[in-house]
């Protein structure tokens, strides 16, 4: 019957009968009470028949009333809040599903024409993206390569505003500007720097009025005390009475330079005082003449002798342990090594066979094989050496033995030696196999081998077996040159949506009731700045619960007693994640139950989460109206976020789908007009039945000021 009159009456006709029904409903029921206070005049009297009939009547209108609104509460307002807020998300995110009319199937022509309309917009915003995709293309590949470029720049690259935000960095940048939390965009500099070198370098390059100023830094670590050596240059001169500019901050770790340097002065000097005064001492003992005279002058020259013969040795040792260590050395597979020299020989018309084991070397590879060519070379023109192999191998003392093999005759130790005094062609003058040995703090030396083969070895003290896949690094530069002209507003309250910082982030624990004891397992989290994810700027960890982890917990989230067993406790998770979370928004799905679990935690964490705080749920009530379903499941069904099945109820799954909501529903809340944090507040209180805010009554209020240099 109701689908019937959803497809056969207009919505006009439909309106039209509803309230006909309420008059013949309302008159209907003021006759039958009529009917009945007119049979009950007899026995009660007039007077009270009439009331009768009044209360019959009155309770009829009051039925029907309610079951009418009943009617245009479920068909018509529910059916009008559900189109709207697909239509809204269509709008404001990127959701490619048609809109589903089948709510709103009684509201006539109202559903069709909202998808057609939402259909064409869905159209135009592809045909418009794929417009400025194609014109954008170029800038996208030249982006790339600029971000490649300065990804794989061998030192530190930071561009800071004036305010010393960061507001782009290298991989190399994040790996030396490292603390409880490694740099991140919008996170202030003089967090991971020492304050005084930068300020002051600053303040002269602002005084400075050449447009090529540069201004040499040197800096430490706050955290781990590293010395970085920086060069700073402003980002354009300052105008007068304009805001001061940015600059570009390039840094380089020193620490070890500076520790080889310190290292070798210490051996200079040990080298005077231990070569000095055994030699004063041997010149007196000559000057006196009593070498050939006197047994005690005998016996005091050869003391003499034999310190300085000691200290000469020491020294010597100390000297080759350290040599190696100025020199730029790279990681290469011990393959490789093998396969480049027989490459390169095998230009010249040597047949050299190879092998290796599965083995990383720490070396200059370059000049390695030049001198192993050269060798082959040799070996060939000389000696008349056949069936060359080279092979690397483990060495019994540790690191790795390079093995060059021949038939032929045994080589002499004075002829090798006459080969190492060879310049070698590496594009650097002077370099001779005997440099390439003394870089690499080793030695070569020929020796007969088993089956009429001979050997010359060499050895590599930096070298390890591979066993596991290398760690990838990270490539890309990460930037937002926004922030370069952000004003800061100074209230919280006053702050746009998509100028926040946001941390979103997901707990997994061991139950559902943190009074009685149940503890957080697993904490991960992203940072969103400008409405976008910050690509590579993440926080996951797994927490020992310091109690067993109940099967029914871990059919939910997958955390075992056996992964937490040797993870960290809350305290130390606690205190980093703070430390990743400063001065940000936390953003949660159901934020009171996750922050219920950190704040019993704050005594042992040294800290209080008392950041300003935005739920998930309060916002898609905001968005879609308190009368849907505000899930997680439910919220990203409808923003068209797919989650994995095997990242559903993770951590990290969870915060990832919803960072990925809270992205899709800003734009959504700016177009209800809600564009400030004070203001999303502000709605998201309506809602308080729903769900309690997790914000004390004067969260919103003034934060952080950004002081200008």
């Amino acid at each position: 019957m109701h689908d019937w009159l959803a497809t056969r009456l207009s919505l006009r006709l439909r309106v039209f009968l509803f309230f006909a029904l309420l008059a013949v409903g309302g008159i209907g029921a003021v006759i039958l009470g009529e009917i009945l206070g007119y049979r009950r005049v007899e026995e009660s009297g007039i007077k009270a028949g009439f009331i009768f009939a009044g209360l019959v009547a009155g309770f009829g209108i009051l039925g029907l009333v309610a079951w009418i609104w009943i009617l245009f509460d479920e068909h018509v307002a529910k059916a009008i809040q559900k189109l709207a807020g697909g239509m809204r998300a269509r709008a404001h995110a990127e959701i490619a599903e048609e809109l589903d009319e089948e709510p709103a199937r009684y509201l006539g022509d109202l559903a069709p024409a909202a998808k057609a309309i939402t259909g064409t917009l869905t159209e135009t915003k592809n045909a418009l993206a794929e417009a400025v995709e194609r014109e954008t293309t170029r800038l996208a590949v030249e982006n790339a390569r600029l971000q490649a470029l300065l990804a794989d720049v061998p030192a530190g690259v930071v561009l800071c505003s004036s305010d010393h935000q960061i507001v782009f960095y290298n991989a190399h940048a994040q790996e030396l500007l490292s603390g409880e939390v490694s740099a991140g965009l919008d996170r202030s500099i003089l967090d991971y720097l020492r304050p005084a070198p930068l300020r002051n370098a600053f303040a002269r390059l602002l005084q400075s009025e050449d447009a090529d100023a540069a201004c040499n830094v040197l800096c430490a670590s706050s955290q781990s005390g590293d010395v970085m050596a920086g060069r700073m240059r402003l980002v354009k001169l300052p105008q007068r009475g304009a805001e001061a500019p940015g600059y570009v901050l390039t840094l380089r770790d020193v620490t070890a330079d500076l520790a080889l340097h310190a290292e070798r002065e210490a051996l200079l000097e040990d080298v005077f005082d231990k070569v000095r005064r055994p030699a004063a001492n041997l010149q007196t003992v000559l000057d006196a003449g009593e070498v050939d005279t006197a047994e005690g002058g005998r016996a005091a020259l050869l003391s003499e002798v034999s310190a300085l013969t000691h200290a000469i040795t020491d020294l010597g040792t100390r000297y080759d342990r350290a040599r190696g260590g100025w020199w730029p050395m790279d990681e290469i597979r011990a393959s490789e090594l093998v396969d480049s020299v027989v490459a390169r020989v095998g230009l010249e018309g040597i047949r050299l066979t190879g092998e290796a084991e599965r083995m990383m070397l720490r070396c200059d590879a370059f000049q390695l094989v030049a001198l192993l060519g050269h060798l082959c070379e040799r070996l060939v023109s000389v000696i008349r050496a056949s069936a060359l192999s080279l092979r690397i191998s483990e060495d019994s003392n540790g690191g790795a033995m390079i093995t060059l093999g021949w038939k032929g005759s045994l080589l002499q130790v004075g002829l090798l030696d006459g080969w190492l005094d060879v310049a070698l062609e590496v594009g650097l003058a002077n370099v001779t196999g005997r440099t390439v040995l003394s870089a690499h703090a080793t030695e070569a030396w020929p020796e007969a081998g088993a089956v009429g083969r001979n050997l010359i070895r060499l050895p590599l003290a930096e070298a390890w077996p591979i066993s596991a896949q290398p760690a990838t690094v990270r490539r890309s530069a990460v930037y937002d040159f926004d922030l370069m002209d952000r004003e800061p507003t100074g209230e919280l309250a006053q702050t746009p949506l998509r100028e926040l910082t946001c941390v979103v982030f997901d707990t997994e624990t061991t139950g559902l009731l943190p009074s009685s004891g149940d503890k957080i397992v697993q904490i991960a989290a992203l940072r969103l700045l400008g409405g976008k994810r910050i690509p590579g700027e993440e926080f996951e960890s797994l927490v020992n619960p310091e109690r067993p982890i109940p099967a029914s917990a871990t059919e939910v989230h997958h955390v075992t007693n056996e992964m937490v067993a040797s993870a960290p406790t809350i305290a130390t998770v606690g205190r980093r994640f703070h430390a990743f979370a400063q001065d940000a928004v936390l953003v949660a799905h159901n934020a009171p139950f996750d922050l219920e679990f950190l704040r019993l935690h704050e005594g042992e964490i040294g800290a209080r989460f008392d950041h300003p705080v935005l739920d998930t749920v309060l916002l898609s009530a905001v968005v879609f109206g308190q009368s849907e379903t505000h899930t997680l499941d439910a919220l990203t069904e409808r923003l068209g976020v797919v989650i994995p099945p095997e990242a559903r109820h993770t951590a990290m799954g969870d915060t990832i789908a919803t960072a990925a909501a809270l992205e899709m529903m800003i734009p959504m809340l700016e177009g209800q007009g809600y564009r400030t944090f004070g203001e999303v507040i502000t709605a998201v209180r309506k809602h308080g039945r729903l769900l309690r805010d997790a914000n004390s009554p004067d969260k919103v209020q003034p934060v952080r000021q950004k002081s200008r240099a």
